[in-house]
């Protein structure tokens, strides 16, 4: 493989796409929103990405098999008949020259199939603690986006700092190739998985898109986040090989 590649069903419908990117990064709460809604809206894939800047895996499956890692495009449709590209995936590319050249790549293809808006989810670091009332911070390409992204409870205009990898370039691309474009992120404190803030977004992103989903599952790794969480304080004052065990099993809630 010599450069990224896309492979996807050409006889798809698609009406008016609106792209939402959820992939890993801060909190992992891009992959839990991306994960989540296409579970819910039972989200169907129709195409695939492999790239040569991902690292060297190959992912193994229960059954015995196994796969190459990769971005997955996943389609629904929501309330309003619109169709609802998801993306996900295994991982982001390790270079700045991957990342550029991967971002560039779905950008374009999303404007050939016919692309109309792009939303990325992203964590946005906010200290190293639990944030109980997480806050959703958002930045857009056009002024509309931002109003619209306001009326909904996103605050903007207070987000410092950069966005990395695929959150922000896919803005830039996307503005770029004059798609409307913008960035949603999750309030975190640096968990490994951040379900809380997975599922501000989510109660965010639900209106802006015209879709309604189930947040059950969700909330049950946000309270088993919190029962850790709890137990680790707990620890911390006195067994310290009970607190390093169960800061263990933060890396692992999914």
């Amino acid at each position: 493989m010599e450069k990224t590649k896309i492979y996807y069903k050409k006889n798809i419908k698609l009406n008016k796409p609106i792209l939402l990117v959820g992939l890993p990064g801060i909190g992992n709460v891009g992959s839990l929103v991306g994960e989540h809604l296409k579970n819910e809206l039972k989200a169907k894939r129709f195409a695939t990405l492999y790239s040569p800047h991902f690292m060297h895996q190959t992912v193994m499956l229960k059954k015995g098999g196994f796969r190459l890692i990769s971005n997955r495009f996943y389609v629904t449709t929501n309330d309003e008949g619109r169709s609802i590209i998801i993306l996900i995936g295994d991982t982001q590319a390790g270079s700045p020259e991957g990342q550029y050249e991967v971002n560039d790549k779905i950008v374009r293809f999303f404007k050939k199939i016919g692309g109309r808006e792009i939303y990325t989810i992203g964590g946005y670091s906010a200290g190293t603690g639990y944030i109980d009332h997480p806050k959703v911070f958002g930045v857009a390409s056009e002024k509309k986006a931002r109003e619209t992204l306001a009326k909904n409870g996103v605050v903007i205009g207070k987000a410092a700092g950069t966005i990395w990898g695929s959150a922000g370039l896919l803005l830039v691309f996307g503005k770029k190739n004059k798609i409307p474009s913008a960035c949603l992120m999750g309030e975190t404190g640096m968990l490994e998985i951040d379900a809380n803030a997975a599922k501000s977004v989510l109660e965010v992103l639900m209106k802006i898109i015209k879709v309604n989903v189930n947040l059950e599952n969700i909330n049950k790794i946000r309270k088993e986040t919190e029962k850790i969480i709890k137990e680790i304080n707990d620890a911390a004052s006195g067994n310290t090989d009970q607190y390093q065990q169960d800061r263990a099993k933060l890396t692992y809630i999914r």
